[in-house]
């Protein structure tokens, strides 16, 4: 495994910079995640350092070694493409054995190594099997075990999941997770599924137009994402523009409430409130402040219940509750409910569109 490191990488097409003057680090064994909408820079950047694309200007370096201007194959990388890009007419064993005789690598060391990467993704009792004869799960798997045979110093994964259905999507992330932390290979994923991201990544780097939104743990982007686009862009949030009373802690609302937080931004000129984090009843909490509002909608989606209530003058706050039967659910529309929200929960953003 090896560390990875870019500095100011430019991919210019035209006049349009695919990638923006980027700069990123790669510890050793780490699983990062690089997060983003379509045409954000996110492929792009996985691509320069597999060496794919060329970058404008900047440096790579891998292990320390600069490896900005080697061409794939001398980078020791093994990647997962979204596609599989499986050989249709080798078998099982001949597509993870192929880099590995590419290499040189014959007799018992090739069987051992394949043997073993196909163990490590559960496929032991497979390897006569054509492509076409498995399914898209034991696909990808196979992909996966191509790409560690070579036992490589980086592992680079390009969207390896969106071509699965949901049930096989979690199986084989959590395969992924399993596998990652059982080799300990640097690895870096693209993927534009922020539930996938949160749940595979050590780190996750937001990306949009090319530059970097913000670098942190799961739980640091989600809890205190840097801007709007980071919060919208990791799980669901309600955002209220409004301005920070001169108090320091009091969320003056656009049209009503008035929220307390803690710690905020003096310059906020949004508030983000999660909406799981949101308590709702019939009567006032023992929390203070309490919002009131009307339930205007509500969803039933299996393990929760998504809620809608006008809080203000056309002002509406979306609300998460697990799919339990109590007070809460039995609630109606038109109903009149409490809201209350604990002011460590509440974050200040500045929103320059705002």
């Amino acid at each position: 495994m090896a560390s990875v490191t870019l500095t100011s990488i430019t991919k210019r097409y035209g006049t349009v910079n695919a990638i923006d003057d980027l700069s990123l680090s790669v510890t050793e064994g780490e699983f990062l995640v690089l997060l983003g909408p379509s045409g954000c820079g996110k492929t792009t950047t996985l691509r320069t350092i597999a060496g794919f694309v060329e970058a404008t200007s900047g440096k790579i370096e891998m292990g320390g070694v600069d490896i900005t201007n080697e061409p794939p194959y001398r980078r020791n990388i093994g990647l997962v493409f979204q596609n599989y890009a499986l050989f249709p007419h080798l078998t099982v064993f001949e597509n993870v054995a192929f880099g590995l005789r590419r290499r040189g690598i014959k007799g018992q060391d090739l069987l051992n190594r394949v043997s073993s990467a196909i163990d490590l993704v559960q496929l032991g009792g497979l390897t006569g099997r054509m492509p076409l004869q498995l399914s898209g799960g034991q696909q990808q798997r196979v992909a996966i075990a191509r790409a560690i045979a070579i036992q490589p110093a980086l592992l680079l994964l390009d969207e390896p999941l969106s071509n699965l259905d949901a049930k096989l999507r979690y199986d084989v992330r959590q395969e992924l997770r399993r596998l990652q932390k059982e080799l300990g290979i640097t690895t870096v994923m693209v993927t534009h599924d922020q539930e996938e991201a949160l749940s595979v990544g050590n780190r996750l780097v937001v990306m949009n137009a090319g530059k970097v939104e913000q670098i942190g743990s799961p739980e640091e982007l989600y809890r205190a994402p840097a801007n709007r686009f980071v919060a919208s862009f990791i799980g669901n949030a309600n955002f209220l523009p409004g301005h920070v009373h001169a108090d320091g802690v009091t969320f003056v609302v656009d049209g009503g409430p008035n929220i307390i937080g803690r710690d905020l931004n003096p310059q906020a000129n949004v508030l983000m409130i999660r909406p799981e984090i949101v308590h709702i009843a019939r009567t006032p909490a023992d929390q203070s402040p309490v919002i009131e509002g009307e339930l205007m909608a509500r969803s039933y989606m299996g393990s929760y219940h998504d809620i809608k209530v006008k809080v203000g003058d056309d002002r509406f706050l979306d609300i998460r509750l697990p799919a339990r039967m109590d007070e809460e659910v039995s609630l109606r529309l038109g109903d009149k409910v409490f809201l209350s929200v604990r002011p460590s929960d509440v974050v200040g953003i500045f929103d320059v569109n705002s």
